[in-house]
């Protein structure tokens, strides 16, 4: 998996951030009701992506760095970088008048199971997070209209695009124990992917259609996404080390930004 790459491809990526103008002028349709939607997706993303544990938590963590100690400081980076969209989520909640939640019953039973399933099941779930998250935010980008609210959600996409890779390359060399990427994974990923992103439409369709996203628009955009990693992820373990290297898979960033 070359995790050496992949460390210096987070560290890198602490570099060139430029802060959102939080306090540029906000530019969208001051309906109450839709406003109220937006922020309460805010404040629900502020608290899942940072404002939990910060690290894994699976009941069986420690056996598993036991076997790949290696991956200790890659997946430390990985969730300081989650804490990072956290603290950018929560300028975004309080440009629009929002405030940070403390709990919400979604993200309670999130980490329960993440904490009782291990730690295998744990890089999944998180895994598809990432991948709904992120066409969350390119959907946000792509229809809210607001300056900083774009260029927050271009720090997230591009962050977001990397982990996704990263996660591609841990299932490729079998990073988590699992090494079956046959069809049996595929259709397991499908289901549980579809589950995840129903979720999500559920709790942030409104914040989302305000704006005039549509429920097929998410659904097609998201079937893509889950397509893509299912493919890439299958040809990656196939080609090997040659192209397992960070630098190749984050080439892509900016092409898939705008997507």
């Amino acid at each position: 998996m070359e995790i050496e790459n992949w460390i210096r491809h987070f560290e890198r990526n602490r570099e060139n951030r430029a802060e959102p103008r939080w306090k540029a002028p906000i530019e969208l349709e001051r309906n109450p009701s839709g406003l109220k939607a937006l922020i309460r997706s805010l404040e629900q993303f502020q608290l899942g992506d940072g404002g939990g544990p910060g690290y894994l938590i699976a009941w069986n963590l420690d056996r598993y760095f036991e076997k790949y100690p290696d991956m200790k400081p890659l997946i430390y980076l990985w969730f300081a970088e989650e804490q990072e969209h956290s603290r950018l989520l929560g300028e975004a909640v309080k440009r629009f008048g929002g405030r940070r939640i403390e709990r919400h019953w979604s993200f309670t039973a999130f980490c329960l199971v993440r904490k009782l399933f291990g730690v295998r099941f744990e890089f999944n779930a998180l895994l598809l997070t990432e991948i709904v998250s992120n066409n969350y935010y390119k959907m946000l980008r792509k229809y809210s209209g607001d300056p900083a609210l774009r260029q927050m959600c271009d720090l997230i996409i591009r962050d977001e695009t990397g982990h996704i890779a990263f996660h591609r390359a841990r299932l490729a060399f079998g990073l988590d124990g699992h090494r079956g990427l046959g069809a049996r994974w595929s259709t397991t990923m499908r289901l549980l992917a579809l589950a995840a992103g129903t979720m999500l439409w559920i709790n942030h369709r409104p914040a989302l259609k305000q704006f005039g996203a549509t429920t097929s628009e998410f659904y097609i955009r998201f079937f893509d996404e889950t397509e893509k990693f299912i493919s890439k992820t299958r040809k990656l373990q196939i080609e090997g080390p040659r192209r397992s290297s960070s630098s190749i898979e984050t080439r892509a960033l900016n092409a898939e930004l705008l997507k």
